[in-house]
């Protein structure tokens, strides 16, 4: 692999690596529904301010979501809907593995 490849690689699993958490998942998907604010996204998550505000400065460099400063509130919004498919593919990916494990079971 050259250099160039590897970079893109590289660009590749930043992007992966800033989905790879629970939360960041619960965030997107709930930016998926509509824009919120760090206060709604902070009490539907059941965490502090800053550990929300933390994945949500994640999911913006990997380029997942943008924000929105109003007045002192800022809103987050889904950057990137096409990351959707991706999860959609996992939740497929999930389904099929569960399937496969009840058949071995029975």
């Amino acid at each position: 692999m050259n250099k160039q490849s590897f970079a893109k690689y590289e660009a590749r699993s930043d992007i992966i690596k800033a989905l790879a958490h629970p939360t960041r998942l619960f965030l997107v998907d709930q930016l998926a529904k509509k824009e919120h604010c760090v206060c709604e996204l902070t009490e539907m998550v059941g965490a502090d301010t800053s550990t929300v505000s933390k994945h949500l400065s994640i999911l913006k460099s990997a380029g997942i979501v943008s924000d929105d400063k109003r007045g002192l509130m800022v809103f987050y919004r889904l950057k990137a809907p096409c990351t959707l498919n991706f999860l959609n593919c996992i939740e497929k990916l999930l389904q099929a593995r569960a399937k496969e494990q009840m058949a071995f079971a029975v």
